[in-house]
Order: structure tokens, then sequence, then C-alpha cells
């Protein structure tokens, strides 16, 4: 029987700050990670919090993270921004670079930001939903090691390569999705595999190709297919070439051949636009898209992207933890 522990969010920080800090993380990576794992559990974002610290702890005790370096950013040109990761990990490049990404999009309505080698398992929201937070429209997405076979095929090709959107409202939280081209995200199955929870058919396929709810089945082996079929797998190649070729990095098929396999994050790419509104919309776009999303909240039970992590953020309350997970991560640390 799996069993749960309370922590308070302070207590969530620190245990995972502590971890970082003895693993091989600076002050200042360590203070950074923390915060990113905290406000996923905060947000009800499970499978980027705590979850996430052991693969993280992997990569930094093999050697292949840096926790103690800092990127090297670059203004390339009005509307280009470069940020060569030096292997940190992605929350510190995105710290270092977004606001630069920010300013320039404000001064000249749009603005790339282009990331190489950083090492990235986060979820993507964080970073579009503080771009849009200063009044932009953020879109990102990177690619991961094969885990998603294209359509047609039964052997893994895609990372689960995740794009983030973010739509700013004033005086409103932005309207935010992130959510991975696979029909489900890797870390959600493999939270389901812990839990003994069964996946919806069309998740995923067996290592022998066939179809299966059984998440270990998918996990162990097998392989995640696109959401939407086609349509999601064309999505899925988007991505491969926006956060691969585009930006100077590898495809999630290089990826795997240069990693080490220690669990932990592989180095890879991340593309990220911001857009800005007020220069380039000649109307209010601010109260013509309110009025989009107040249509669509009168259509039924519907729920704007992001709108549940708002809410559970405002529960300033302890957080029920999986057990295992905690003394996992007190014995790294």
């Amino acid at each position: 029987m799996m069993s749960n522990i309370s922590l308070s969010l302070d207590e969530i920080f620190i245990l995972a700050k502590n971890v970082f800090f003895k693993n091989g993380c600076d002050e200042e990576t360590s203070n950074i990670m923390a915060d990113l794992v905290m406000k996923a559990e905060r947000d009800g974002s499970l499978s980027h919090g705590l979850f996430r610290v052991p693969a993280y702890v992997s990569g930094l005790k093999s050697g292949k993270i840096n926790g103690k370096g800092n990127p090297d950013i670059k203004i390339i040109s009005a509307s280009v921004v470069k940020a060569n990761g030096n292997n940190c990990l992605a929350p510190v490049v995105l710290n270092k670079s977004i606001p630069e990404l920010i300013k320039l999009a404000k001064e000249n309505g749009v603005a790339i930001l282009s990331i190489t080698n950083s090492h990235h398992m986060a979820a993507m929201w964080p970073e579009t939903e503080i771009i849009a937070e200063q009044g932009l429209v953020a879109i990102a997405c990177t690619s991961y090691k094969p885990a998603v076979a294209p359509a047609g095929s039964i052997k893994p090709l895609f990372g689960t390569n995740p794009i983030s959107f973010a739509w700013p409202r004033k005086n409103k939280p932005p309207v935010v999705f992130d959510m991975a081209t696979a029909s489900m995200a890797m870390g959600e199955v493999q939270v389901a595999k812990r839990e003994g929870h069964k996946v919806p058919l069309g998740t995923g396929l067996t290592k022998e190709g066939k179809d299966t709810t059984d998440p270990a089945e998918i996990a162990d082996g097998g392989v995640l297919l696109p959401f939407g079929g086609y349509k999601g797998s064309g999505i899925a190649m988007m991505v491969e070439l926006l956060a691969g070729a585009l930006v100077g990095d590898n495809f999630s098929y290089e990826t795997a051949e240069k990693d080490n396999n220690d669990g932990g994050p592989p180095s890879g790419g991340e593309f990220i636009l911001a857009i800005s509104p007020d220069k380039l919309s000649d109307t209010d776009w601010d109260t013509h898209s309110s009025k989009f999303f107040d249509k669509m909240k009168s259509m039924g039970d519907v729920r704007l992207p992001g709108e549940r992590r708002h809410k559970n953020r405002l529960d300033k309350g302890p957080r029920h933890i999986n057990e295992d997970l905690v003394n996992k991560i007190k014995s790294l640390s």
C-alpha cells in the first residue's frame, strides 16, 4: 500500500535544495532548482516536481551536468538571443537568459531565444508563464531522447517533445498550456506505473508493438504514441526541427547516441519565441481576447488552460508526497 507524508512548501524547498547542494550544485543553482521543484509540487504538476529529483542527481553524480556552471548568453541581433548552456541545468539557463529575451521582445515586437547544451527535464510552463507575466505571448518547445513512435512506426524516434504556449492577461494570470506531443508525458506514465494505475488505450505500445493499458509495459522497453495519430506526429516532427536543427542542437535520436544513459536529463536544445501584442495588434488585444475567453467559459464546463494550476497555487498548505520518494531523496543527500 502506497503511503504519503505531509510536507509544507518550505519543507519541500529545503528537501530539494539540500539534495542539489550535496550533489555538486552551487548555492545559486540549488536555489533555482529547489524553487522550481517546490512550485511544481505547489501547482500540482507532480510528474515534474520531487519525482524528477533522483534523475537530476544521477546526472550530477556522473558529471554530465555542471551544477556550478554559468551559460554564455549573447545578443546576436535585435531579435535573437543565443544561450550556450555549458551543460548547466536548463532552469539556470532560463533564469539568466529569459530577461534578455523579454527586453528584446518589448523593444522590437518579437524575439527568439535559442538554447543549446543544457539539461531540461522540468515542466515548460514556468518559462512561458514568466514571459506572459511581462505582457508577452510565448511559445516554447524542446526535444529529449526517443520515446515516441512516428505515426506508422512501432519504434521510437521523437522525444515526448512538449510545447508550451502562454497568453498574457492584464490583472489576471496568463492562460498557459504545457503539453507533450506524445499521447501522455513519460513522467505521467512513470507515475501511473508507480501508483498502480492503468493508462488509456492509445497511450503507447509494448516492446512487441502491441496496444496496452499497462504503464509498466510502455515505460519498460515499450514506446509512447503521438496524440492524434499523424497530426500529433507532425507536430512532434516540428518540435524536433525547431529545438534541434533551427537552434543548432541535436535531434532526439542524436541526443540518445551521445548520452551516457546515467538516468539524468540529456543535453539538448530549446526554442522560445516571445511576441509583443502591444506592438503587433492595432486593437485593444486584452479586452478582445478576454471576450473570447468569456465566450469559452460560457459554453459549459470549460476550464482555461492553467486554471487548475493557478487554483492549486492559492493553497499555501502542506502537500501530500509519496513517502518512498521522500525517503529516497533524503538518502541521496
